[in-house]
């Protein structure tokens, strides 16, 4: 029954506890601008308009991967990726164990009750003995209770155990951060493999068109209708795009490596694309006026304020153990000096232990553990100011691109139209014989590079979308 109440009052004493000396937290501002830039094809930038415009309007809000991504076969290997990737399984492993770990230290709140049971032999020579004899003495126990209890009057337990809890959020948000990271690898793998394909397409039809055009030069080269310098000349052109065949060839192979490895498995035929989509995002452009503040939503900077929650919460553990602290030891149960005996009426038996230790002197140790939490919190607020300023470059040098892709593209698209039409050009004044060989050369090269140049500033564009994504935490409101 007292082991009972004892118990019954520790509760009540840690309950009541319930003040820290946690200090009060503050989020820090955020060291950048209030909105993004907004830069003009001149290339100069200006403050953003007001942010009500972006309210109105209905951008890449805070929409899921699968809302984000329109084409079906990109969501498909997204999703194999999400569950099969081993980085992202260690991710959610790593969020089990800083749970646990929580679990472990809010235990310490809490008593823990156990029951015991034990014999105590001891033998005593008999010029020891009241009889002048060997005596041997048994005491058979069985008790219940708890040993080394801290009552938390001044919230160290509580300081640890809210440090506990702000770095199992922050595994949480880790691993929300390395899904974001994940999809935005995916997709860019997906479209890199796209472009490889695209440009090996480009690659054979260019070598099957002049293979057929070098067929045509050597047989009039037999002929003598043309010099030997045109024949080279095609021979050369020919086994340039021979190479370039081989060379993406390769570049496709690897591409599909990359993205069975970061899928966690292969990945079907059937989910691959064969060129660059157009549409790699479902939602519509960002508006101007986008504010900065929603930084603060991106998962790695979630996880690095709360790791400056956590740090925070260690300084009022490192405050409280400058107080007294008070533990309690207490059991009751039943003893007896024969077994059977153990449980007759009479044998019942308690102990009670209160503790309390004053630290006087610790050579300053004391001390010195709080400069330790003291100077973490301010290592954590840096990392916290510095990750938002890091997060802000990332939007902004992914917007300045957005502005200017699509300019981009319509202007390498206008460039592959005008070198098709000086080709066929080329090609008809050379068929009539006014011109020579060399101008039709240059006018195959300039069409090639040009198809090139397009393919490569359309990954730029879908990149550039899935770099967003990435930015924006997955979404901006």
């Amino acid at each position: 029954m007292f082991a009972l109440r004892t118990l019954t009052v520790a509760l009540a004493a840690a309950l009541a506890g319930g003040c820290t000396m946690i200090p009060d937290y503050q989020r820090p501002a955020a060291p950048v601008p209030e909105h993004f830039p907004v830069v003009t094809l001149a290339g100069s930038a200006e403050a953003s308009p007001a942010v009500g415009d972006a309210a109105q309007a209905a951008p890449a809000d805070t929409l899921a991967w699968r809302d984000y991504f329109a084409d079906p076969r990109l969501r498909e290997v997204i999703a194999l990726a999400i569950a099969n990737n081993r980085d992202l399984r260690v991710a959610a492993l790593n969020i089990e164990q800083a749970r646990a770990a929580y679990r472990i230290r809010r235990a310490d709140l809490f008593p823990a009750v156990g029951a015991t049971g034990s014999q105590n032999a001891q033998r005593l020579p008999g010029d020891l003995s009241s009889g002048g004899e060997a005596d041997v003495s048994r005491v058979y126990s069985a008790t219940v209770g708890f040993s080394a209890y801290e009552l938390d009057f001044f919230g160290r337990i509580r300081s640890l155990n809210a440090e506990a809890l702000q770095r199992y959020l922050g595994t949480e948000e880790a691993r929300r951060s390395a899904q974001i990271s994940l999809v935005a690898e995916v997709a860019s793998g997906w479209l890199t493999l796209a472009f490889d394909r695209e440009r090996l397409a480009l690659a054979q039809r260019t070598f099957e068109t002049r293979q057929q055009s070098h067929d045509l030069i050597r047989r009039s080269y037999e002929a003598g209708a043309v010099t030997a310098l045109d024949f080279n000349q095609s021979q050369a052109l020919l086994q340039s795009a021979r190479a370039d065949v081989a060379r993406f060839t390769a570049f496709v192979a690897q591409d599909a490596n990359a993205l069975a490895l970061v899928a966690g498995a292969p990945v079907p035929g059937e989910w691959l694309s064969d060129t660059l989509t157009d549409s790699v995002s479902a939602v519509a452009e960002l508006p101007p006026g986008v504010p900065s503040e929603v930084l603060v939503r991106r998962p790695d900077i979630l996880q690095a304020e709360h790791a400056l929650r956590a740090a925070n919460a260690s300084i009022g553990a490192a405050r409280a153990a400058f107080f007294p602290r008070v533990t309690l030891t207490a059991a009751g149960g039943t003893a007896s000096s024969t077994l059977d005996g153990l449980f007759d009426s009479g044998s019942g038996t308690w102990s009670f232990l209160p503790q309390i230790r004053i630290p006087i002197f610790e050579a300053g140790r004391l001390k010195a553990s709080l400069d330790v939490a003291e100077l973490q919190r301010d290592i954590n607020v840096a990392q916290y100011e510095k990750a938002i300023q890091v997060a802000f470059r990332e939007v902004a040098d992914a917007l300045a691109d957005r502005a200017t892709l699509a300019e981009r593209v319509d202007a390498r698209r206008a460039q592959v139209e005008a070198t098709e039409a000086s080709f066929r050009l080329s090609e008809a004044r050379y068929r009539g014989g006014v011109d020579s060989y060399l101008g039709l050369l240059d006018a195959q090269r300039s069409l090639y590079l040009a198809q090139q140049e397009l393919i490569a500033v359309r990954l730029l564009d879908a990149g550039n979308r899935v770099a967003l994504y990435r930015a924006l935490g997955g979404g901006w409101r």
